[in-house]
């Protein structure tokens, strides 16, 4: 289930191809191929991993917030498509490194 409130990035089996219209997506495990129809959505694929959550990610790539829910809307289905995923919990020693 996707949740904007936790932190995602774009899938390791995952290789975005930029295309006019914004770029095409192949998941080399499942072997789908999909579109993302717009170059500020492939802007927030390529940068979910350096955002706490999604929403942070939307906000990073200048979205108006009338357009946050139909970008929401897109990376849910990325998700469901196994485009994006949550991304791992970071360890706690590196927390800490990055805490001192």
């Amino acid at each position: 289930m996707f949740t904007p409130e936790r932190p995602y990035r774009c899938s390791p089996s995952v290789a975005l191809r930029p295309e006019p219209f914004g770029a095409l997506a192949y998941h080399f495990g499942t072997r789908r191929l999909c579109f993302l129809k717009s170059p500020e959505l492939v802007t927030v694929v390529r940068s979910l991993a350096d955002h706490p959550d999604v929403h942070a990610a939307l906000v990073a790539a200048g979205l108006e917030a009338a357009r946050h829910a139909a970008y929401l809307g897109a990376l849910a289905g990325l998700a469901e498509g196994g485009v994006i995923e949550p991304r791992p919990a970071e360890p706690a020693a590196d927390r800490l490194e990055e805490a001192a």
